[in-house]
């Protein structure tokens, strides 16, 4: 299975990503790089195509796979494009605070450690549906690094289309995720436009 090895804070700086938005509290010492020149059209669609798929962490095919699945939904396609991908269980995971970032969450998603209606489920990509109620195996609750992810992330603001009870550490898919929902910015409407060609 591919993966995508690149050090965070350097392609946080170079899609001018906070590195909030990964989960992650550092911030780069050197400058970024202003080159003074100005980007074309098609540059900043791909950017932020680019700054989406390494948001949530997949490689291009699985990324243009959701765009199609957009497409054929009603509505605006790029909203649903950043809806289908807020659903992922591994984002879901992150977004209720049991995992510090969305790699973190997606290797306890795929060592086994994820309940999905009290199914074990290791399938990252997984698309939640309304209803689902999502939780940790009985042993990962009681573990010290689930303990200290979850007091770290206690200030963390869940999602208002999601519910969480801190003390079962169980989460509950109450809506799907609304464009307002996305606390990064993003301009949609240019990866539409980029696919579109």
């Amino acid at each position: 299975m591919a993966k995508n090895m690149q050090p965070v804070l350097k392609r946080c700086r170079t899609l001018g990503i906070n590195p909030a938005v990964m989960g992650i509290n550092k911030s780069s010492n050197r400058n970024p790089k202003s080159t003074g020149k100005k980007q074309s059209e098609y540059g900043r669609q791909l950017t932020e195509k680019q700054k989406v798929k390494f948001i949530y962490g997949m490689l291009e095919k699985q990324f243009r796979n959701y765009y199609k699945i957009a497409t054929k939904m009603p509505g605006m396609t790029g909203e649903n494009l950043l809806s289908l991908l807020e659903s992922r269980l591994d984002n879901v995971i992150f977004r209720l605070g049991l995992a510090n970032t969305r790699r973190e969450s997606r290797q306890m998603v795929t060592h086994g450690h994820v309940l999905v209606n009290g199914k074990r489920l290791d399938i990252p990509s997984y698309r939640v549906k309304i209803g689902d109620v999502v939780t940790l195996k009985d042993d990962t609750k009681t573990s010290d690094r689930i303990k200290d992810i979850v007091d770290n992330n206690s200030t963390r603001i869940i999602p208002k289309w999601l519910e969480m009870n801190n003390e079962t550490l169980t989460g509950k898919v109450v809506a799907m995720a609304q464009r307002d929902d996305i606390d990064f910015d993003i301009e949609e409407h240019l990866i539409v436009e980029l696919y579109s060609k």
